[in-house]
């Protein structure tokens, strides 16, 4: 199976917590005034990549803490996320993923539920250019939340996760 991607950053450490492997899709519709990856936005820009390539390259890094989906939209391209996140999840790795949708959009969606179901932390709603902040943790904009995805979905109601006054978050 295939992925239309933006990019891939094998070492990340700003898309959440520890070392990440980071997929940015490629194709969004919400199209944020001062995205940080607006040449992600064209639905048939990017490249191919199959899934099976993502998850050996994963396996290549062992000090991987968890994966990244970012964007574009990871939204736009549920099956392929599933595939690579059960995957990761089978390895012991977190997962976290960005979206513009909000987590109340999100999970009245049964398709992109299910994405959200294999993941463990959501940056959801779309970036904002007049609420910018660069003090934020893993978030550009301050209308943007760390979501306990597990949580949240096991009490039917949105769970955000704290941070400290060093800017961590407490578990």
């Amino acid at each position: 199976m295939k992925i239309r991607l933006f990019g891939i950053a094998n070492d990340s450490i700003v898309d959440g917590p520890g070392l990440r492997y980071t997929i940015f899709t490629q194709g969004c519709y919400h199209k944020c005034p001062g995205c940080h990856n607006p040449k992600s936005h064209d639905m048939n820009g990017g490249y191919l990549k199959d899934i099976n390539e993502i998850i050996a390259e994963i396996d290549e890094n062992q000090l991987l803490d968890g994966i990244t989906l970012s964007g574009g939209e990871p939204m736009l391209q549920i099956e392929p996320l599933i595939e690579i996140c059960k995957a990761v999840k089978y390895r012991g790795l977190n997962i976290v993923i960005y979206s513009g949708f909000m987590f109340e959009q999100i999970i009245k969606d049964s398709r992109m539920k299910s994405l959200l179901e294999v993941c463990d932390m959501l940056i959801d709603g779309k970036f904002e250019q007049d609420k910018k902040s660069l003090s934020l943790l893993y978030r550009g904009s301050t209308n943007q939340r760390l979501i306990n995805i597990q949580k949240s979905l096991k009490y039917e109601k949105v769970i955000e996760y704290e941070t400290n006054e060093y800017n961590e978050i407490i578990i």
